[in-house]
Order: C-alpha cells, then structure tokens, then sequence
C-alpha cells in the first residue's frame, strides 16, 4: 500500500504524521511538491516518506490517492491528472461531490469523501467518511477510528458541522478577555479558561453504552437557581443558539453550491 498525497497542508501533514510517527509499520507515503518546505519536513522526519516530482509521479506512484488540496482549486489541479481505474481517491475537498470528484479523476471509481481534523496526528481522530470504501475505511481507522456516514446530504452537514471550531475558540477567547477586563492577569486567565475547558473533555468520550447526550450534560450543570442556569438563560434570550442554526445552514449552502 503507498499512499500519495497531492496538497500537503495542515491536514496531509496530520495524516503523514499520524501514519508514520512512532509506528513501525508505516506505509510507503509519496507527497506532492507542493509546499516543498512542509513536504521536505515530513520527508526528513520518516524514512517512509519522499517528495515526488509533480502531481501526476504522485498518482504514477501510489495505490491510494489523498486529496488535500482547496476545493476552488479542484477544477485547475486535477483535469490535468491522469487516474487509473485501479486506484482508490480519498477526498478531503469539503463540499465535492461524489458525481463531481467522479467527472474529475475518471477512471478511477473508488471514490470516498473524508472530513480529518487535527488528532489524525495523535491517532485520536474520529473521521467521517462516505461512502466508507475500504481504502478510506482502512486508512482513517489508522489514524483513530473511522465513522461511516449514511449519504452525502449527511455527509455533508457533517463538514458543515465543523466550521464551528473557529467559533469555539472565539467564545473562550471573549470569556478571557471579559476576565482580563476584571482585572484578571492575562496569563492566569488563559490558563483558568483553558484548565476549565479542558477538564471538561472527559466528558464528551463515548460511554460503552451511547455517545454524550449534551443536552443532558447541559442540564446537569445547570443547577436550578444556580450562575450556569443564569448564563444559559441569557444566552437563550438572546437567542444565541438560533444563530447556531442560521451560521450552520449558510454553511451548508456553500458547500452544497459548489
């Protein structure tokens, strides 16, 4: 299994690193020169890796293609390429469909869409994919555990679902500065903020039994009378999570626009 890479952003990177760190058995990997300086990083550091000439060694080289390149750049990088129908894509193009990925690396037909995020690397990922092929299944269990989504209306507000985590960091960030304004030192409120947050996450693994109920979890810590149910109350009265939804449906009208 070699598995070739075109585009190595943040997320190839994760995906190199992952694969590869610390792991004896790590697969043969071959990147696109595209950001030399990046791909000569990961190249330095695991032996299994090594930079192509172009795109189109790239796919000469490799049994399984990783797409990680932008979405707008889809349409100028890959009807240049030349697939073969033995080989599996996996893309990491947010809002590509299946029939438009179809049109763009003929004849290559296994085809599978991924949405990886940052703990690829630690191998602590949990990445939707569709349809779970059994080169992206096999990949993104890999790297952590792969979550097979049941069609691509589906899958694709699952994409949409993770342009939050910008958000995400914002809201810490105003509860920070809002700490800062009280007189707060900056660094102890960071750390107090994220020391809080983080200890949270235990909460959000799955239990044997199901996956986190959050509504649960944000009953639990809303005692009545308490300064939580206060907090949520304001932001419910301003109708904070309604701006959820309508940030969350213009995403996923971009992506399936495109």
């Amino acid at each position: 299994m070699t598995y070739g890479i075109i585009g190595v952003g943040a997320i190839g990177a994760a995906i190199v690193t992952g694969l590869c760190d610390g792991v004896q058995d790590a697969p043969q990997i071959v990147l696109s020169p595209r950001n030399a300086s990046r791909a000569a990083e990961l190249a330095s550091r695991f032996a299994t890796v090594r930079i192509a000439q172009s795109n189109q060694d790239v796919i000469d080289q490799s049994s399984v293609v990783l797409l990680c390149i932008r979405p707008q750049e889809a349409r100028s990088v890959l009807p240049a390429l030349k697939f073969s129908a033995e080989q599996s894509i996996v893309s990491m193009m947010a809002g590509s469909s299946i029939e438009t990925l179809q049109q763009l690396v003929a004849p290559a037909h296994s085809i599978a869409r991924a949405i990886p995020l940052p703990a690829v690397a630690a191998r602590e990922g949990a990445t939707p994919i569709f349809p779970p092929t059994e080169a992206a299944a096999a990949l993104f269990d890999r790297l952590g555990c792969s979550i097979e989504i049941p069609n691509e209306r589906a899958f694709d507000a699952t994409s949409a679902s993770t342009a939050t985590i910008a958000a995400h960091f914002a809201y810490l960030n105003a509860i920070c500065r809002w700490l800062i304004a009280q007189g707060v030192d900056e660094q102890v409120a960071r750390r107090q903020v994220a020391t809080s947050f983080a200890g949270l996450a235990a909460l959000l693994h799955d239990r044997e039994d199901r996956a986190p109920d959050f509504n649960e979890l944000a009953r639990d810590h809303a005692t009545r009378g308490g300064t939580n149910e206060q907090f949520l109350a304001v932001l419910e009265q301003a109708r904070v999570f309604a701006a959820v939804d309508a940030g969350l449906n213009q995403v996923l009208e971009r992506l399936t626009r495109r």
